[in-house]
């Protein structure tokens, strides 16, 4: 692995001083200089600090129960509220009440996606400003903004970390259909794209994720601008020690089609099998670089 990301949607980077005396340990152990990337908390809708629940199909849920922000009110009757990824979802009643259409356990701080429906938030948060002034201090290399929407997002990016003296890379994160509409617009004030595919799958349809992210490599590669691939890319190894055939194929044709990175998030951040993980990623991704400059070397031959 080339680095770690911590995801800041609630919390600080002193919270957690364990998670960065760990890295700052296993770089000097290994002796290699890894990337340190905070998600930063943005614009993201998430649920508050809820005790676990059970949400069982066609059950009426109490929607007070979940602290849902206050900037989705109010809800529209017969609209969807998605949860953590869309594991879950709800079909709105009320603003106090939605049915359960397909069920889950939800735990606290999970994301909220309406569908059909984009929601104005800001673009920073007070605990974003926080984590930025002494993201140098804990040697950060890169910003993760999630729910990019447009230039003026990452603009205020740049006049945040301008205004306290560190150049940091930033990562858009694609991950709304704002954010796909205006793709060329946000290119030039990053330096990687984020093919985010868990919020971004929501906002699009399920069926219509492997479409779209290829349409976004398309961009990148046309533009020769560096994206990432991320979620779910081997979600089997939270719960098993082996990954399943087709996302060891999901792993390869991102990096063979021309991915600059990849990354794990559950798998290891909660998954029973984080070493086995990533050593599978990091395995099937340096097969499918091999094969790639295997490729390009014949297409030289070719001329």
């Amino acid at each position: 692995m080339t680095g770690i990301r911590l995801n800041l949607s609630h919390s600080n980077l002193e919270d957690h001083p364990d998670w960065l005396e760990a890295f700052y340990q296993a770089q000097n152990v290994t002796q290699k200089k890894a990337d340190l990337l905070i998600d930063m908390k943005g614009p993201e809708l998430r649920i508050g600090a809820i005790q676990p629940i059970n949400c069982e199909v066609d059950t009426l849920l109490d929607l007070d129960t979940l602290k849902l922000p206050a900037c989705i009110f109010p809800l529209v009757p017969k609209e969807k509220l998605l949860l953590d990824d869309g594991k879950i979802e709800l079909e709105v009643l009320s603003d106090v009440q939605a049915r359960v259409l397909r069920g889950g356990l939800l735990t606290a701080h999970k994301s909220i996606a309406l569908e059909n429906r984009e929601v104005t938030t800001p673009v920073l948060t007070e605990s974003d400003l926080h984590n930025l002034a002494c993201a140098k201090e804990y040697g950060v290399t890169g910003i993760m903004q999630p729910f990019v929407r447009g230039k003026e997002d990452l603009l205020a990016i740049h006049r945040s970390l301008e205004s306290i003296h560190f150049p940091c890379k930033i990562y858009a994160k694609i991950e709304n259909t704002q954010g796909l509409e205006n793709l060329d617009e946000i290119l030039p004030y990053c330096d990687c794209v984020v093919i985010a595919r868990g919020d971004l799958a929501n906002a699009v349809g399920l069926c219509e994720i492997a479409s779209v992210q290829h349409r976004i490599e398309q961009i990148c590669k046309e533009r020769n601008h560096p994206y990432m691939v991320v979620t779910q890319m081997l979600n089997s190894m939270i719960d098993n020690p082996l990954p399943t055939r087709a996302e060891i194929n999901d792993i390869y044709h991102s990096v063979l089609d021309g991915a600059s990175g990849i990354m794990l998030t559950a798998e290891t951040a909660v998954g029973n099998y984080p070493v086995q993980a990533m050593s599978t990623f990091v395995q099937v991704a340096k097969i499918a670089k091999r094969d790639a400059k295997k490729a390009k070397e014949e297409r030289k031959c070719l001329f």
